[in-house]
């Protein structure tokens, strides 16, 4: 996820492993070269990039490695289905099926 301040941009980048924790975890967040850094990783990895300002904002306060508190579910939840969708949409248009 990305949000741009005052021409500065930030980026967080969650990971969610169902059996290996309860809730999605933070694993990298940063701003200026550091974002555009993280936002080239997940490119490089067709992780789907979504820009949510207000999120990043409030995730990027969080500590690295620490899960997303229960009252950000809901938003994260939505990040989550628009991924998931994402890829869906990809796997059509290459023929790899859903």
């Amino acid at each position: 996820m990305t949000q741009k301040t005052q021409g500065i941009k930030k980026a967080v980048a969650l990971k969610y492993a169902p059996d290996i924790s309860a809730a999605p975890k933070l694993i990298a967040k940063g701003k200026g070269r550091l974002a555009e850094s993280i936002m080239e990783k997940a490119r490089e990895n067709g992780v789907p990039i979504q820009e949510d300002p207000s999120l990043v904002e409030v995730l990027s306060k969080l500590d690295l490695d620490q899960e997303i508190p229960p009252e950000l579910y809901k938003l994260v939840a939505e990040v989550l289905t628009f991924i998931y969708r994402s890829d869906q949409k990809a796997k059509q248009w290459r023929g790899e099926g859903g």
